[in-house]
C-alpha cells in the first residue's frame, strides 16, 4: 500500500495523473469524488457518467471543483479530458471509449448494467474497478477470464470488506501462515428486514433504503463472503455460513472452529455478529512450524493452533483509490475470482411468494442472500442472487426456501444469464469434506 503513494506522487510531479471515469454517482460515488479530488495526488476524476447529471454536478461542487462541463458525444468528451476539464455525460458507453481514460469505476450496484459496462471496458482496453460487488459475486470468474483475454485488470476494491479481507489474507500468507478462515464482523443480521423497516436509518445517513436493507438482511454480507471464497479457494461450512452471535473479542474465535474441519474444507468464509472490534474483518490462520509457534506465542498471539489477525475497520470510498492505482500502476487486482467456483450467493425467499410474483431488486421485500458451496448450487440449480431481479415465479414458494431456476421464468435477453451459462462451464471446487 505504501508504495502506491510514492508512485502517485511521481505521477503528480510529472503532471501525468491517472484519469478516472466513474459510472454512477450516488452516496458512495460522492464520497469517492471528494476523496480523489482532495486527497489523492496523481489521480483525477475526468468524467462521471450518470442518468441524472445533477447528481454528478453536486458531487463535483461538494468536492470543491469550480467548473465542469456537460458533454454530448465522444468528441466533446475527449476534448474536455484533453483540456483537463471534468466532464459529465449521460452516455455510459462513451466513458469506456474515451481516449485518455485509464480506469473505469463502477459505482452503480446494478448487475445487468454492470455486466454490460464490464464487457465495454474490456473491448476498449480499460481497467475496471468494481464498487459493484454484486457483479463480482455473480459472474466474477467469467468476467475475469474475459478481462485476461483483453489484457486489462478487473478487480474488486479496497475498503469494501472483500478487499480488506484479501489484503489481510495476502499479508498473513506472506509471513508463512495458512489462512483457514476469512470472516466478516457484523453489527446486525436479520434476514427479514426490508426497505420499510430501514427507512429511518437510510434517511439519517442520506442512503438508499434498499441498499441499507441489503446490509441488514445479510444479502451484502453473503455476496461479499462469496467473493472472498472465490478469490481464495475457500468454502462454507453450510448454507448461510455458521454466522455466530458472539459478544466478545474477535480473538476468542480461535477457540470456536475445528481446525481439521477447516482444513477439510480448504478453509472457510464466515461471519460473526456483535463481536468486537465492530465493524471489521478477521483472518484466522495456522502455523505448523513449532519453532514459529514459539515466536507467535512470544508476540502475544497465543498458543494456537489458530492465530487471530484482524482489521478493525473498512473505510469504503477512502480506500478505493488504492485499487485504482494498483490496477493502473502495478497491474495488481485487489480482489479477483479464481477460475474454479467455490461458493455462490443464492436467493432465499424472505416471505411466502406467490406464483406470478416478479421478484424485486436486492435489499427488497422478496428475498435475501445466502452463501452456498458452488457444486451444491449447481446440482440443486439454485438461483444466484445477482440473477433474481425481474424473474417471475412460476409457482408458490414458501418463506425461507432457497429459490431455484425451476421456480422462475427468466427475463429474455439478459447478458447476466449468458455470462452465468458460460461460467457454469468452469469447474466447481468440491471440498474433500463434502465428497
Amino acid at each position: 500500500m505504501m508504495y502506491i503513494d510514492t508512485l502517485l506522487q511521481e505521477r503528480a510531479k510529472a503532471d501525468n495523473p491517472i484519469r478516472v471515469a466513474m459510472a454512477g454517482c450516488g452516496f458512495m460515488g460522492r464520497g469517492l469524488v471528494n476523496q480523489i479530488v482532495n486527497s489523492v495526488p496523481g489521480m483525477v476524476v475526468s468524467v462521471i457518467a450518470v442518468r441524472n447529471p445533477a447528481q454528478a454536478k453536486r458531487a463535483l461542487i461538494e468536492a470543491g471543483v469550480p467548473y465542469a462541463v456537460e458533454v454530448t458525444g465522444l468528441a466533446e468528451l475527449n476534448r474536455a479530458i484533453a483540456n483537463g476539464t471534468p466532464a459529465v455525460t449521460q452516455d455510459f458507453s462513451d466513458i469506456t471509449r474515451a481516449e485518455s481514460i485509464d480506469v473505469v469505476v463502477d459505482v452503480t450496484g446494478a448487475v445487468e448494467f454492470g455486466c454490460h459496462l464490464a464487457l465495454d471496458c474490456f473491448e476498449n482496453g480499460k481497467h475496471l474497478v468494481l464498487m459493484n460487488a454484486e457483479v463480482d459475486a455473480t459472474a466474477g470468474a467469467e468476467l475475469g477470464r474475459r478481462a485476461d483475454a483483453a489484457g486489462v485488470i478487473f478487480t474488486g476494491c479496497d475498503g469494501d470488506q472483500p478487499g480488506v479481507e484479501m489484503n489481510l489474507y495476502r499479508f498473513v500468507r506472506s509471513i508463512g501462515l495458512t489462512p483457514l478462515v476469512c470472516g466478516n464482523i457484523k453489527g446486525l443480521q436479520d434476514p427479514y428486514r426490508n426497505p420499510t423497516t430501514q427507512q429511518g436509518f437510510a434517511e439519517r445517513w442520506g442512503q438508499d433504503p434498499w441498499m441499507v436493507t441489503s446490509f441488514a438482511d445479510g444479502t451484502k454480507m453473503s455476496v461479499e463472503q462469496s467473493i472472498v471464497a472465490n478469490a481464495t479457494g475457500m468454502s462454507v461450512h453450510r448454507r448461510g455460513m455458521l454466522g455466530r452471535d458472539h459478544d466478545g473479542h474477535v480473538d476468542d474465535l480461535t477457540e470456536m472452529y475445528d481446525v481439521d474441519e477447516l482444513r477439510g474444507l480448504g478453509g472457510a468464509v464466515d461471519y460473526v455478529v456483535y463481536t468486537k472490534p465492530n465493524p471489521g474483518i478477521y483472518v484466522l490462520a495456522a502455523q505448523d512450524d513449532t519453532k514459529q509457534q514459539h515466536y507467535l506465542e512470544l508476540y502475544k498471539l497465543g498458543k494456537g493452533p489458530l492465530y487471530s489477525f484482524y482489521t478493525p475497520y473498512h473505510l469504503c470510498h477512502f480506500e478505493v483509490p488504492h485499487s485504482i492505482a494498483r490496477a493502473a500502476l502495478l497491474g495488481d487486482a485487489t480482489v479477483r475470482a479464481l477460475g474454479t467456483r467455490h461458493v455462490e450467493a443464492v436467493a432465499t425467499a424472505k416471505r411466502q411468494l406467490k406464483a406470478g410474483t416478479v421478484l424485486d431488486r436486492l435489499g427488497g421485500y422478496d428475498y435475501y442472500g445466502e452463501a452456498e458451496k458452488a457444486h451444491i448450487a449447481r446440482t440443486e440449480r439454485l438461483l444466484p442472487i445477482g440473477a433474481a431481479q425481474d424473474c417471475e415465479l412460476v409457482h408458490d414458494v414458501p418463506k425461507d426456501a432457497t429459490l431455484t431456476y425451476d421456480d422462475v421464468r427468466l427475463p429474455e435477453g439478459r447478458l447476466v444469464d449468458q455470462l452465468l451459462a458460460a461460467q457454469a462451464k468452469l469447474p466447481a471446487g468440491i471440498p474433500p469434506i463434502s465428497r
